[in-house]
């Protein structure tokens, strides 16, 4: 919940505290509370302390418990009963109330580098062991917490803010080539060990850094990988089980007596606020919960997200984005990002966050609904006639053409207009990319390989992957999720709220992925079930919205839209785009074809501010 930062000269060279302080400084607007440092000779750890619940009252560090060996963390520990009554047996004996960072410490004392095998919840934390002369840092399973480092000579530079290390005067601006091409083929890096700079790597989820004797090592500690189905003897064990997962996810991630939610008016953020609402009532803070959403004036998302407020009883303030222009937040100081993000249409969410923050310093999401519940059905039915089980499949089909509110969710219209405009694809390839840049990377043969038009080869993937849903197991997994993390963080937003995702805790997740795609994952048929009573039913057995009208397209049409046209492109942007090769996209109705040849202005735009 707070800012980190560390310097390690492995050449002995003592760590110069003024460089140190000004780091820490920097991260003041993710840790406004306190700002702490420690220095050792040629290591030193800074701290700067977001005090998210009422435990974080009485944390400070860098910490240590006496032996030579500090910690950095911006972590939250789950599960902390459990881990509590391990630690007491391997004889660590913390106190049942004992701070995160302080748990995450006692777990290294007692398992070394194999405490992360210990440790549930969102983490990012160095570990400094003077008496072994090595640092041990790590992130956690589903990459939640970010961890970036720079290795220059002899200098060992981390932090959880990317734009902290480059303060540094020994990290340079270059520009990672790869990480901006695959900007500009795939929306994001593909690459989960690089960032947008040449000197600035990430630590991708699930792996842990070792630094001993001047050599730096990374290892993956976790995998993602369920091969096991969940299987009761009754349906309303689903049910329980899901329930009592994610209330457990949940009231890890709250902690706290009041909290914001993002919340739409979909069956995923809802069914958070739903559990949320539980369990703050339970504890006598019912009233602490708010939801905040963003909504065209037109849509009917904002009937839905007021109905479910409604029933809950939760105030709910909108966001209205009518007003919104093409590109108006590019170079705003509160939406300018450590990486390029496509930004024809303004990101709302960082305003939500800072709309939070006034009454909370947390915030929930309903994020990972979908990458669990990903099911293909095609793929159900396919087994049970390679298995020759007909009368299962009839009653499969019955069943699942005959629940309730199903005619209106089979979609035949969005399923034809995605096969009816194949050609107005927001994946194609871009037609103005730097030939030069094209032949030193290979983009073309990258973007086969990477892409979405590969969905022969995906599918492909699928089979060789040993899973329960291999759709599911691999959408988790993806790269995609990395990027969306770090994008909420505050070291991304510089809004002073910690976001947390109860869908990505890896309870919830590993039971979502052990679910059979029938009846409990088309649809999301678990999460409709499991809110009657609770959810409105207009809610509960909504559709998905049907495909709006794209607003970008909308304001192309605008005359005040032409400068699109005719933007002044700064002298970085050549070494990646032909600016006189990108078709004219004012007045373009496809909506597709305009988000691909918007996507050189948008990295135009972070190339100035940066």
């Amino acid at each position: 919940m707070s800012g980190i930062v560390g310097i390690l000269n492995v050449d002995g060279t003592p760590v110069d505290r003024q460089v140190l302080e000004r780091l820490a400084e920097f991260q003041k607007f993710r840790g406004p509370d306190a700002q702490h440092l420690w220095i050792d000779g040629h290591v030193g750890l800074g701290h700067a302390l977001l005090k998210a619940n009422d435990e974080s009252a009485r944390e400070c560090q860098p910490f240590q418990l006496g032996d030579g060996i500090w910690i950095a963390a911006d972590a939250r520990v789950d599960g902390r009963e459990d881990l509590v009554a391990k630690l007491t047996a391997a004889s660590e004996r913390p106190a049942p109330d004992a701070v995160d960072a302080e748990l995450i410490l006692r777990s290294y004392r007692a398992w070394g580098r194999a405490c992360t095998d210990h440790l549930l919840g969102d983490f990012s934390f160095a570990i400094w062991d003077g008496p072994k002369q090595s640092l041990f840092c790590a992130r956690d399973h589903m990459g939640v917490k970010p961890f970036y480092y720079a290795q220059i000579g002899s200098l060992l530079l981390f932090s959880n803010t990317l734009d902290c290390i480059r303060q540094h005067p020994a990290v340079s601006n270059r520009l990672n080539d790869l990480a901006i091409a695959d900007f500009l083929l795939f929306d994001i890096n593909q690459d989960a060990a690089t960032t947008a700079f040449a000197d600035v790597r990430r630590l991708p989820a699930a792996h842990s850094l070792l630094c001993e004797r001047g050599s730096v090592s990374i290892r993956r500690y976790w995998t993602l990988s369920v091969t096991e189905p969940v299987q009761f003897k009754h349906e309303s064990e689903y049910i329980e089980r899901f329930r009592e997962l994610l209330d457990q996810a949940v009231a890890d991630r709250l902690r706290t007596k009041s909290a914001g939610i993002l919340m739409s008016g979909g069956l995923d953020s809802t069914t958070v606020a739903a559990a949320a609402k539980r369990i703050l009532t339970a504890n006598g803070d019912g009233a602490g919960l708010s939801a905040h959403t963003v909504v065209l004036s037109h849509e009917a998302e904002r009937r839905y997200a007021n109905l479910a407020a409604s029933a809950l009883q939760i105030p709910i303030q909108f966001r209205i984005a009518d007003h919104c222009q093409l590109f108006d937040e590019a170079e705003a100081p509160g939406h300018r990002l450590p990486f390029p993000e496509h930004s024809a249409w303004p990101d709302q969410t960082p305003d939500l966050l800072r709309q939070i923050s006034a009454r909370s310093r947390i915030a929930l999401t309903g994020i990972g609904s979908d990458p669990g519940f990903s099911s293909r059905i095609s793929v159900h039915f396919r087994e049970l006639m390679r298995k020759r089980r007909m009368a299962r499949a009839v009653s499969d089909a019955l069943a699942y053409l005959t629940a309730p509110g199903r005619l209106s969710r089979l979609y035949v219209r969005a399923r034809l207009h995605l096969l009816l405009n194949s050609e107005n694809s927001f994946d194609s390839y871009p037609p103005w990319l730097n030939p030069d840049l094209e032949r030193e990377w290979e983009l073309w043969d990258r973007w086969k390989s990477h892409g979405v038009p590969n969905r022969r080869a995906a599918l492909r993937n699928e089979n060789t992957v040993e899973a329960v849903r291999p759709e599911a197991l691999l959408s988790m997994a993806h790269v995609s999720w990395q990027h969306y993390f770090e994008s909420v963080d505050p070291g991304a937003t510089r809004a002073a709220v910690e976001v947390r995702h109860p869908f990505f805790d890896i309870r919830v997740a590993a039971f979502l992925l052990r679910l059979p795609r029938l009846p409990w994952c088309c649809d999301k048929e678990l999460l409709r079930r499991s809110a009657r009573g609770i959810l409105p039913k207009a809610v509960r057995l909504r559709p998905k919205s049907p495909v709006p009208d794209d607003p970008i397209v909308g304001l192309l049409q605008k005359t005040k839209s032409r400068w699109v046209d005719q933007f002044e492109s700064v002298a970085e942007l050549r070494h990646y785009v032909c600016p006189d090769q990108i078709p004219p996209v004012w007045r373009e109705k496809r909506s597709g074809v305009a988000y691909v040849n918007l996507k050189p202005l948008s990295l135009n735009f972070w190339l100035r501010s940066r």
